[in-house]
């Protein structure tokens, strides 16, 4: 009985061996298995780094492409242009190629000043006549006006007028903020709505879309806003989502060219004096046949340029007319006076000619001096 006990208690010299040899074995298999699994975790953390990378990566590009233009390019011009044409069919005609020649070259302020003493402040009134003095300003700024505001809204903004009876004859701009009914973009230019919304929850704006938009704000109605749409949008849900945004904002971050302002001035001195920036126009470029050639000329970096063109008898008229400029000589009111068509084969260069000319001979110079992405630096 004890000796079979002592046989219980006591395993033989080969099983613990062999038990042993399973123990190594086993410790074996572990430690590979957590080599395995150190090794697959190294793999997955790089794989992830890889994965932030790349995504940051895709962001950072994605931010640089839709780095915004923080300069703007302002032109201004004697409404009395309107006198070279004929009839009032070619004023409306001429006045749309002045329209098309600034949407171009991204133009983002039209000033029409006045060189004949009427202090024209706003576009309303009645056209008299072709050939006639007193209204050239006045249709001019209200044509320029009425191509730049989007198709969707213009029943919204122009009733009916003589000064546009001609306008369908224009040719579209078709700038980027022109939208399509089911066009997709960031941004869209809308009306507010005579629709009393909830307490707290915004106003609703007409976008030219087949649903309405909600923003965030409260705004008078017949109000003209600049909206941008949320990224997400429930498809089921009656209304988009946006938030209304500065005019701005999409030149600034979404580096879209967003039409032009309209601004009256009533002599050609206002020009420089009621600029619609705080610090007015840091490069004012002044075009006649009498300046110095543009091909030698070089643009310096700049928050706001002004390119402004004389009438049918040029700059010189203009500061002969105006009244609170003591200067005879109009070079002395610009950084730069330039003849950005020498050797020209006709005796005259009509204006809307000359904005095409001067605009795309300025516009590599312009490149260039921005060519160290300084305009993001810049701020309005």
């Amino acid at each position: 009985m004890s000796t079979d006990g002592a046989a219980k208690k006591h395993k033989p010299v080969s099983t613990q061996a062999e038990e042993g040899v399973r123990w190594k074995k086993r410790k074996a298999e572990l430690k590979e298995k957590n080599k395995q699994w150190k090794k697959a975790k190294v793999l997955k953390q790089l794989e992830k780094k890889k994965q932030e990378e790349a995504t940051g990566n895709a962001v950072t590009e994605e931010n640089q492409s839709k780095k915004g233009r923080a300069y703007t390019v302002s032109v201004a011009l004697p409404g009395s242009v309107l006198d070279n044409a004929q009839s009032p069919e070619l004023r409306t005609y001429l006045a749309g190629q002045i329209a098309r020649a600034c949407v171009v070259f991204c133009v983002d302020e039209i000033v029409v000043f006045d060189e004949q003493g009427e202090n024209v402040k706003s576009v309303e009134g009645e056209f008299k006549g072709v050939g006639k003095k007193g209204q050239a300003c006045i249709q001019l700024a209200r044509i320029l006006q009425y191509v730049e505001c989007p198709q969707y809204l213009r029943k919204w903004f122009f009733p009916m007028h003589k000064d546009l009876q001609y306008a369908g004859l224009l040719n579209p701009l078709d700038s980027p903020h022109h939208m399509r009914i089911d066009e997709e973009s960031e941004y869209r230019e809308g009306i507010v709505l005579n629709k009393p919304p909830k307490q707290g929850k915004g106003s609703f704006v007409n976008c030219g879309m087949r649903k309405d938009v909600r923003i965030d704000k409260q705004l008078q109605a017949g109000l003209r806003v600049t909206v941008q749409l949320n990224k997400t949008q429930n498809q089921d849900c009656r209304l988009y989502k946006g938030v209304a945004v500065a005019p701005h904002v999409p030149r600034t971050e979404g580096g879209l060219y967003w039409g032009y302002t309209v601004r009256l001035a009533s002599c050609l001195s206002s020009v420089f004096t009621e600029s619609p920036y705080k610090d007015g126009y840091d490069l004012t470029v002044g075009t006649s046949e009498k300046g110095s050639s543009l091909d030698n000329a070089a643009v310096t970096p700049f928050k706001h340029l002004l390119v402004v063109f004389g009438g049918l008898h040029g700059l010189e008229a203009s500061v002969d007319a105006d009244q609170n400029l003591e200067v005879t000589d109009p070079s002395v009111l610009f950084d730069l006076y330039l003849n950005t068509c020498p050797a020209q084969g006709s005796r005259t260069i009509r204006t809307e000619e000359a904005i095409l000319i001067s605009m795309a001979g300025l516009r590599p110079k312009i490149t260039a001096a921005f060519s160290d992405a300084a305009t993001g630096s810049l701020q309005n």
